[in-house]
């Protein structure tokens, strides 16, 4: 049971952090009467984990901080799941 949740809480996570890419690449504007809302959500949940990782990369001309944070989810997910 604890490991369905954590299971599915961690999958959301890999969703929010894929949408939050893919709404990069689209240029969804904050104040869209449909999109916004939705990418104001993904953004404020994501950016939290994000921004410390972002911190400690070099600057690039791509922002690979979604592909590191969807690694480190994925194995402290495997982990967890692992342990429980």
């Amino acid at each position: 049971m604890i490991t369905t949740i954590v299971s599915m809480l961690i999958n959301v996570l890999y969703i929010l952090i894929i949408a939050r890419v893919i709404f990069s690449w689209v240029n969804v504007s904050p104040y869209h009467p449909t999109w916004g809302p939705l990418y104001r959500f993904v953004f404020e949940a994501t950016e939290p984990m994000l921004a410390p990782i972002r911190r400690f990369m070099p600057p690039m001309g791509l922002d690979f901080s979604p592909i590191i944070l969807l690694l480190l989810v994925r194995l402290l997910g495997s982990l967890i799941i692992s342990v429980l």
